[in-house]
């Protein structure tokens, strides 16, 4: 008779995704993991796989559940620079207010783990790749709007705040990034008007 499982899976999930964020892959050991789920180490096999599974599957979750989604807040009717305009703040603030300097998550995973983990790798392009492609999306609206200058290249300029915005996630992990973010945003949002 098969024994059941003694605890939630998906808040241990949950309890994995945010050791990982808070240590990152490296820094984690089964040990860690086991002790902060508070579940034997055959029932975390059983369940998840080794660390690298478990990683992986907090990875996803971690996309699937982040406030705001961008994509969502990007394909909102209506004009479209206020939303492209809000993100960025979001990601500011966010970063600004992160008072334990965790960062993101993907662009922490992208550091730690790029290029070798071709896994890993998969994740964060598939999720630099919808956030390009929701930005590409709202400029281009933007753009037909005429919200932004009509020289502006919609694609290229999704490509830039996708790259801007990942390194503010990474200056928001030191401590005195505020100012320096809040004016980085600032010179990044004047390329749009």
């Amino acid at each position: 008779m098969a024994r059941t499982k003694e605890f939630d899976p998906d808040a241990a999930l949950t309890r994995a995704l945010e050791l990982f964020w808070e240590r990152g892959y490296e820094a984690t050991s089964m040990t860690d993991l086991v002790e902060h789920l508070g579940i034997g180490r055959a029932s975390l096999y059983a369940t998840f796989g080794g660390k690298h599974e478990l990683y992986l599957k907090a990875l996803r979750r971690y996309q699937e559940t982040r406030d705001p989604d961008p994509i969502t807040l990007l394909s909102q009717p209506g004009p479209a620079l206020p939303a492209v305009r809000a993100l960025v703040e979001s990601y500011v603030t966010e970063s600004i207010s992160d008072e334990r300097h965790r960062g993101c998550m993907i662009a922490n995973a992208a550091a730690e783990l790029m290029p070798h983990d071709h896994q890993v790798a998969q994740h964060v392009e598939t999720s630099w790749g919808a956030l390009e492609a929701a930005l590409t999306s709202a400029l281009t609206r933007a753009h037909a709007q005429g919200e932004i200058a009509a020289d502006t290249d919609p694609t290229a300029t999704a490509r830039f705040l996708v790259v801007f915005l990942q390194g503010v996630r990474l200056v928001g992990k030191g401590t005195m990034g505020g100012a320096r973010l809040r004016d980085a945003a600032d010179q990044a949002l004047s390329l749009l008007t």
